[in-house]
């Protein structure tokens, strides 16, 4: 009996191969749409589409050059239909644009990550995963007392604001009066 289950396609063995095969692919897709996330790995991509949309640019930049100078010197007429050269152009553009964008994007994630680094340098143990062993970690007293000390800079920072905002407010109601 469990020889026919086996040997049949509908049997335990396929379901299990179809199981992690489409376990499989969640990964992959997981993967492809953190890389699409990725502001360095879409830059890396972006790059070749510079190069190939430079390359482009320029072949239309010298034949549409060719094609006015022969227009110029009368040796042929306008009849003779030449690539858009703006429509290339607008194309590298956008191109360089998005590559900004991932640039800037990147710099970011970078910036946050220093800061968080810096303002938070360890990790506190998580009793979900009691197996890990976090070398970095910090007691839970000191987490308190972090975000006590983070708290008592946001409060200060608050209370500098509300001052100078009741500076701001009482100096406008006098100036209007004179």
């Amino acid at each position: 009996m469990a020889s026919q289950q086996q040997q049949q396609p509908g049997g335990p063995m396929s379901q299990a191969g179809l199981q992690q095969q489409a376990a499989l692919q969640q990964q992959q897709q997981q993967l492809s749409q953190q890389q699409d996330f990725d502001p360095v790995h879409r830059f890396k991509m972006l790059i070749p589409q510079l190069k190939e949309s430079l390359q482009n640019l320029m072949k239309i930049a010298s034949l549409n050059l060719a094609h006015n100078t022969s227009i110029d010197n009368g040796i042929k007429t306008s009849d003779t239909s030449v690539q858009r050269f703006d429509k290339s152009l607008e194309e590298f553009y956008a191109l360089c644009d998005q590559l900004e964008l991932c640039l800037r994007l990147a710099y970011e994630c970078l910036s946050q990550s220093i800061d968080s680094a810096k303002h938070s340098p360890n990790l506190v143990p998580t009793a979900t995963k009691p197996d890990t062993v976090q070398t970095e970690s910090m007691s839970y007293a000191q987490y308190l007392g972090m975000i006590k000390s983070q708290i008592s800079c946001a409060k200060d920072i608050h209370n500098a604001l509300l001052e100078c905002s009741k500076k701001i407010a009482g100096k406008g109601p006098a100036q209007g009066i004179m």
